[in-house]
């Protein structure tokens, strides 16, 4: 066997490999053994027929899997030979192959890159408090008597928090919103919806909440709606300025429940002091969550910045693709119209570039890591994987395990997905950590 390598890039190579008769002879044999052994012809038992019939029979099937075994042994004695650390085989060209004649096979493979570790123990991470302050826990209880709170109808006007009932009919330099964005009427004409006057969180119209105060029941008030230049959901709305006419048709004041054994009983404690001392525990764990996840970021970022090395473009182009599928799927999920990734194509297929060449190079990373420092995946490991997806998919465990092991490719990504997650934890249990300067109050 000759092996001829040359460089395309620094990652990626192109290999002719060329086999003599000999080799080609010794495959085509194999196969005339395998075709054979499980022929069936009348008059003939299994394993029987001749071999001049089998190949008179099954010719261009054999002939097919003749070229196969040929590129396989290709590919494996280059492997053996160059001690190629291929990632991905890009592209494969088999020339002509038949018995007696030796045979050339093209092969375009991307390596894995060759690059020095830096130092990545004691990587810098700030950690924020974790002890929820008084004022925390007190917000998250009147967060929890919200949610059981009742609506009355308040004769008076509204005020921070009320809800008010109310219609709206919006133009846009006279135009109305409803012929704009056809299929998103919502934003056009709506006979009646709820609005939280002065909410936390914004309502379907962008500030229209916060110009709801001191309005009563039958009022009628124009208001001015000024929608983001980002404004995603209708794209064609973006960077707009609306006038919308408003009718408020009711007002109701929210009524939180009082802090009595019912309420205290509905989450299992007995008094005050006990739901105090819950929710304090809640927020603390959910403290100690986001941090963890923010300095799992952070220690990825440093590592990331510590070093540049150019990374396989085949890895690349798959993740960019995962990386806008994901994308398009969100969206249209928010309710932009598919014709809108047309119009931002381009854009879109260079942002998603540029993502996946930063993923593939810290997967890379975490590859190298995960092997310096023996790190494996367990069965445990896999086990918990398994419950945490099937969970997350809303499947039955036993079931979930029976399809990953079926399919070894997403068996195989599972796998790998562990080991990245435990290169990032090892990180972070070197990283060093710095607490973060106290807020001002």
């Amino acid at each position: 066997m000759n092996i001829q390598v040359n460089d395309v890039s620094e990652t990626r190579k192109s290999l002719v490999i060329t086999l003599d008769a000999t080799e080609v002879a010794t495959e085509q044999k194999a196969v005339l053994a395998e075709f054979t052994h499980y022929a069936q012809l009348p008059g003939f038992r299994p394993g029987k027929v001749p071999p001049a019939m089998v190949a008179q029979r099954y010719g261009k099937q054999m002939a097919e899997e003749l070229k196969q075994k040929v590129v396989n042994r290709a590919y494996r004695g280059a492997v053996e030979d160059k001690k190629l650390p291929i990632l991905t085989v890009v592209n494969v060209e088999p020339g002509d192959v038949a018995a007696g004649q030796s045979a050339s096979v093209n092969l375009t493979v991307d390596i894995r890159p060759e690059f020095k570790l830096p130092e990545y123990h004691g990587l810098p991470v700030t950690a924020e408090p974790t002890d929820p302050t008084d004022a925390e826990v007190e917000t998250m209880i009147t967060g929890l008597r919200g949610e059981r709170a009742d609506f009355k109808v308040a004769e008076r006007a509204a005020q921070k928090g009320d809800f008010v009932k109310l219609s709206y009919t919006g133009k846009i330099d006279g135009k109305p919103v409803s012929e704009i964005a056809p299929d998103q009427q919502i934003y056009g004409a709506v006979p009646q919806t709820w609005e939280e006057v002065e909410g936390e969180h914004p309502g379907i119209l962008p500030g229209l909440g916060a110009q709801l105060t001191g309005l009563n029941a039958g009022d009628q008030k124009t208001v001015a709606i000024n929608f983001p230049a980002e404004f995603s959901a209708v794209p064609a709305l973006a960077g707009k300025a609306a006038s919308y006419e408003v009718s408020i048709q009711e007002v109701r004041e929210r009524v939180l429940p009082a802090l009595d054994e019912a309420f205290f009983k509905a989450h299992q404690v007995e008094n005050l002091e006990g739901l105090q001392t819950q929710v304090r525990a809640n927020l603390k764990m959910q403290k100690d969550y986001q941090n963890l996840g923010a300095q799992r970021r952070q220690v990825t970022e440093a590592l990331a910045a510590k070093i540049d090395f150019p990374v396989p473009q085949s890895m690349v182009d798959a993740e960019a693709q995962q990386v806008l599928r994901q994308f398009i799927e969100e969206n249209m999920r928010r309710g932009v119209p598919e014709d809108q990734f047309q119009k931002d194509k381009k854009q879109l297929v260079e942002g998603a570039q540029k993502a996946a060449h930063g993923r593939v190079k810290l997967q890379l990373l975490l590859a190298r890591i995960a092997e310096e420092e023996k790190l494996s995946v367990t069965e445990r490991d896999l086990d918990t994987f398994i419950y945490r997806e099937a969970a997350r998919t809303n499947e039955k465990p036993d079931k979930f395990a029976k399809e990953l092991a079926r399919n070894r490719e997403q068996l195989r990504a599972a796998q790998q997905s562990i080991l990245f997650d435990k290169a990032v934890d090892f990180l972070v249990s070197k990283a060093k950590v710095t607490p973060s300067a106290p807020q001002p109050a």
